[in-house]
């Protein structure tokens, strides 16, 4: 199995003890995963927080900080990982790195720009069905512009389960959807 050089971005929640908690996970596996702290320390106990938060750094800000703290790394050819918000972020790394070998996102996704091209970047998915922030519309059209970007892309979803489901702190904790995310994730990993 191959040691993966793994960005793992936080959610909107900030840099809490859940994704360090996944980023050890992913180190048992003989993984390389490093933990950039966008939010420079700040955590937050809601969505809503976060999200004042996030808006309040701005987007630009924040994208910036995630490719300085993947930069240094990038030559290596990093997978890309992340969740709900650290899956958009990822995303958006991941689409401008020819050398990214691997995009997982967790519970998110993101626009992509129309000029987006990949050879083949290998993606993965999980996500709650429903999803209260990511429609199936939304989803749909996301698979056809990830397909069309030459991504080889994988969904899971995860009926029943709440948004940030593999985050035990939360309500929105599933631990079945939960195992078996980390399970998948895994294996995914293990090809790349």
């Amino acid at each position: 199995m191959g040691r993966m050089n793994i960005m793992l971005f936080h959610s909107t929640y900030g840099l809490r003890p859940a994704v360090h908690a996944a980023a050890d996970r992913l180190r048992a596996a003989g993984h390389e995963v490093r933990v950039p702290d966008l939010f420079e320390g700040h955590t937050f106990d809601t969505v809503e927080e976060g999200m004042a938060f996030k808006d309040e750094v701005g987007k630009d800000e924040l994208l910036k900080r995630a490719v300085l703290a993947a930069a240094p790394y990038s030559d290596q050819g990093l997978v890309y990982a992340g969740f709900s918000f650290g899956a958009s972020v990822a995303q958006t790394l991941a689409l401008g790195d020819a050398k990214a070998r691997g995009l997982l996102l967790l519970h998110g996704t993101s626009d992509i720009a129309e000029s987006a091209s990949v050879d083949e970047l290998p993606v993965q998915l999980h996500v709650a069905d429903p999803d209260p922030f990511e429609s199936h519309d939304w989803q749909t059209s996301w698979y056809l512009q990830m397909q069309r970007t030459g991504a080889d892309v994988e969904v899971y979803r995860y009926p029943g389960a709440g948004h940030l489901f593999t985050d035990a702190e939360l309500p929105d904790f599933d631990q079945d959807a939960a195992e078996l995310t980390w399970k998948v994730s895994l294996g995914f990993l293990a090809t790349l």
